[in-house]
């Protein structure tokens, strides 16, 4: 499916109201207000926070999941589509992304519409790594098919994409494949925005810990064309 698809595919399930009702005045129960000027000032958000801290909004969702819980993959994305679209306040959007870390959504290619909706409209950091654990879950069971999207990805106009296209393996280790991983960095290697240019530095840094000598191989035929920032990353713990 093509990133535009992807964008525009529209929820099929019914929405899981219940959740959806509940989710708010829970939050506002664990909520610190004096906290929420802080955290918004944190990130740059314009979107205020409610104060909440990221492990309460985790407790708070896992809680109301197990009291409203979810029927389906469809019910699911509708849902999650439903509250990151309606949210008020940041921490909303996070619980609409901490849905999909259940034993329901990890895996699901049902749910690739929402974290490119995440990716595409969030466009900020905190977003944007939240799902790279999703898409890796993803790529690692259909690695065809998510392969041909993370290409679309590093080299899209929108630079988040780019991002998340770079980081999508962090989590697999040695099932990192590392000649898609060059390719992905390749067309980004001479981006001067920082997000990218940190993104490389961290998949680089995050696969030393399972093949130091082929990044440090990486490192050093590459010197001249990485950033400082990438470099320096990259060898953090070498």
């Amino acid at each position: 499916m093509l990133s535009s698809e992807l964008l525009s595919a529209v929820p099929h399930g019914i929405l899981n109201t219940a959740f959806l009702h509940a989710l708010p005045s829970e939050l506002e129960a664990v909520a610190i207000p004096d906290k929420a000027v802080g955290m918004a000032q944190y990130m740059k958000s314009s979107m205020p926070f409610m104060g909440v801290p990221s492990p309460s909004v985790r407790a708070t969702v896992r809680s109301l999941a197990k009291v409203h819980p979810f029927s389906s993959v469809a019910e699911l994305h509708a849902t999650v589509t439903e509250l990151w679209t309606t949210a008020q306040f940041r921490e909303e959007r996070y619980a609409a992304i901490m849905l999909t870390d259940s034993r329901l959504g990890r895996g699901e290619i049902g749910l690739l519409p929402f974290y490119a909706v995440v990716i595409g409209s969030g466009q900020w950091w905190d977003y944007v790594d939240a799902v790279a654990p999703r898409v890796c879950e993803l790529f690692l069971k259909e690695p065809e098919s998510m392969e041909a999207l993370l290409r679309q990805w590093s080299v899209a106009e929108n630079f988040w994409f780019r991002r998340s296209a770079i980081i999508a393996q962090l989590p697999a280790k040695a099932a990192t494949n590392v000649a898609l991983l060059q390719e992905l960095i390749e067309p980004n290697l001479g981006d001067k925005e920082f997000f990218i240019r940190k993104a490389i530095g961290w998949a680089l840094r995050q696969y030393a810990r399972t093949d130091p000598a082929w990044v440090r191989d990486y490192v050093r035929h590459n010197e001249q064309r990485l950033s400082p920032l990438s470099y320096r990353e990259a060898l953090k713990h070498l």
